[in-house]
């Protein structure tokens, strides 16, 4: 059975319409006209127990809106969702004990209080025991290298350190899922590095099923083997990483280093440039020409050393949104 099962899932918000100028604003103020926008259109997913599935869209495009009916915070306009057995927007007891959201630019911490504090608020409400309490915080903090950290005021943490602690309350109760909105959102590479790897044991250790969204590509290739790529509302990619470079790029990124110094003139016309860096150059190129692209560099070019990979995900990605919606 699936731990989240999403059907059509679909959210209209209505916008007020505001006419420029002294006129329309006093006809706004007694009598307001509206449009419908559509937030999210027919998404349909399955996710499987313990999977860790990134979640990809640019600013707007109903990431967020989507965690948030999956997690029960608003209800859809149409559509069924059933997570860990349960229909978020019922909000009972038993769902809010199986699942957790945690988002990068929110707090739950108490900021003047330790974090130990908040902790013991968190297990007051879930009902878990002093015991209970002392072992698992002893447990995340040891996998979160929070040790000695835990009774100074949340204030005094770094930026890094609050995120782990965040991620600590979140998981006291031991949830079944795990919704994480930009969870390394403002952290430093180390900081970024360690989240990661502390989720990646958390799913390992308790097969947690999690969907994340991040903009932070780093994140997604280390925790997810499946992404869900959603854009104006509509899911337009449910597969692999590497399926969705094939799909959504059909070229091939050519690495060159070179014996002497070339203009970004001289090379524009073998390939697409991406970059020129003194003796070395990035290409994009069909797929379809790739072995003439490669056979014309050797041949006319002082090549020191050629590397054929695909191109990184931060512009594949890039590509498909500014092409619009894809088919």
């Amino acid at each position: 059975m699936s731990t989240i099962t999403v059907d059509r899932l679909t959210k209209i918000y209505p916008v007020a319409v505001k006419e420029a100028g002294f006129k329309g604003t006093v006809t706004h103020f007694f009598k307001r006209a509206y449009r419908q926008v559509k937030a999210v259109q027919d998404v349909s997913f399955q996710i499987e127990p313990g999977e860790v599935v990134g979640f990809l869209g640019a600013n707007g495009a109903g990431k967020t809106t989507t965690l948030k009916m999956l997690t029960g915070l608003i209800h859809p306009s149409s559509g069924k969702v059933t997570v860990a057995g349960q229909v978020p927007f019922d909000r009972r007891s038993t769902f809010l004990r199986k699942i957790t959201l945690v988002m990068g630019q929110k707090q739950q911490l108490i900021w003047d209080l330790p974090a130990a504090d908040s902790f013991k608020i968190n297990a007051a409400v879930y009902g878990i025991s002093d015991r209970t309490l002392q072992a698992r915080v002893g447990e995340l903090s040891e996998m979160l290298s929070l040790e000695g950290k835990l009774n100074q005021p949340v204030r005094k943490l770094s930026l890094g350190e609050r995120m782990k602690a965040e991620l600590l309350a979140a998981l006291l109760h031991q949830p079944e899922v795990l919704f994480l909105d930009e969870p390394t959102l403002g952290l430093d590479v180390n900081a970024q590095v360690a989240v990661r790897e502390f989720l990646k044991e958390y799913n390992d250790r308790y097969n947690a099923t999690v969907l994340l969204t991040s903009h932070y590509m780093a994140d997604i290739t280390a925790l997810c083997e499946r992404v869900l790529m959603i854009h104006q509302g509509q899911l337009i990619y449910d597969g692999s990483l590497d399926g969705l470079v094939d799909r959504f790029s059909p070229c091939r990124e050519i690495k060159v280093e070179f014996n002497r110094t070339y203009t970004k003139a001289e090379l524009s016309a073998y390939g697409e440039l991406q970059e020129v860096d003194k003796q070395s150059a990035r290409f994009l190129v069909q797929q379809e020409d790739l072995t003439h692209a490669i056979a014309k560099i050797l041949a006319e070019l002082q090549v020191a050393d050629l590397s054929v990979t695909d191109p990184p995900i931060e512009e594949v990605i890039g590509r498909v949104f500014q092409a619009g919606a894809v088919n």
